[in-house]
């Protein structure tokens, strides 16, 4: 699959969703500013998107707004989501800001730091040459749990809805594709799919999924990409899925630094953050901390 041209990337913006509390992290803190190794959980969705070419950086906060505003700086956009409705209404809060947007604009989580800059490059790219209204990130699961579940024309095979768990069929809960909730979208186009939804679900709110159902039913096109990494559907909810999540990209950390020449003796006793740099030859013994 090609990649995007640099002209298409300059007009790329990426709205991230991090309004939510803390309440199943038992934190007066903002889920979204909980450190995972050596950055605030957010960073990385922020840097995924930066990375993949982006020209804005958009975020919907909310609880304790002023705290996120501070932690991740002057450099990024905001926009305030008072009340807590759904991911639709999250997303309408940007709409005077990005509705006119010429290009694609990305539309995240802000607790999913496994995504990378390739995939949400790929995401664009595919977007971008299929002439999608909305383009989906997908994964496929052995056991797709509480997830949205991804519905297709079977005979296209173009997406026609994303079904939450809890309003699905038994027949649409045998679906293993499932949404990671990270999407491609034409700005237009979603704004006013986002005018006509309404919270007739199980939580009663505003679903960002109820656009993607009125897009293919008006006739627009929505496609699909299918992560090859299933792990990327996984976000922070709890403490114990953040030391979940650390471990796991700890370990990614470690296979790319002895890639690069650096021997570590002992991983499962060495902390290294995110931002550290280590030069080649260099032996990393057990119980180290490098931070900062």
């Amino acid at each position: 699959m090609s990649e995007p041209s640099s002209s298409q990337a300059s007009r790329v913006a990426a709205l991230i969703l991090a309004a939510g509390k803390s309440t199943r992290m038992k934190s007066n803190r903002p889920k979204a500013l909980h450190a995972l190794l050596g950055q605030p959980l957010l960073r990385w969705a922020v840097d995924a998107a930066q990375g993949a070419g982006g020209s804005r950086t958009i975020l919907v906060v909310g609880h304790q707004a002023d705290l996120v505003r501070e932690a991740m700086g002057p450099d990024l956009e905001y926009v305030l989501q008072a009340e807590q409705k759904g991911t639709g209404h999250a997303v309408l809060m940007a709409e005077s800001l990005l509705r006119d947007w010429d290009g694609p604009l990305l539309v995240l989580p802000g607790d999913a730091p496994l995504l990378s800059d390739s995939l949400l490059e790929a995401l664009l790219a595919h977007h971008t040459h299929s002439g999608a209204a909305a383009t989906l990130l997908t994964a496929v699961l052995d056991d797709a749990g509480a997830y949205g579940r991804i519905v297709r024309d079977d005979e296209t095979g173009r997406v026609q809805a994303i079904v939450e768990a809890r309003d699905a069929s038994p027949e649409q809960l045998q679906i293993r594709e499932i949404s990671t909730s990270v999407y491609a979208f034409d700005p237009a186009a979603l704004f006013d799919a986002l005018s006509q939804i309404t919270p007739q679900n199980a939580q009663g709110e505003y679903y960002l999924t109820d656009a993607v159902a009125l897009l293919a039913a008006s006739g627009r096109i929505v496609e699909a990409l299918v992560s090859p990494d299933a792990d990327v559907v996984r976000g922070v909810n709890t403490r114990p899925e953040l030391v979940e999540l650390r471990a796991l990209m700890q370990a990614r950390i470690h296979h790319a630094h002895g890639l690069a020449g650096v021997t570590i003796l002992d991983p499962l006793t060495t902390h290294i953050d995110a931002a550290v740099k280590i030069g080649p030859d260099t032996t990393i013994h057990p119980f180290t901390l490098l931070s900062g």
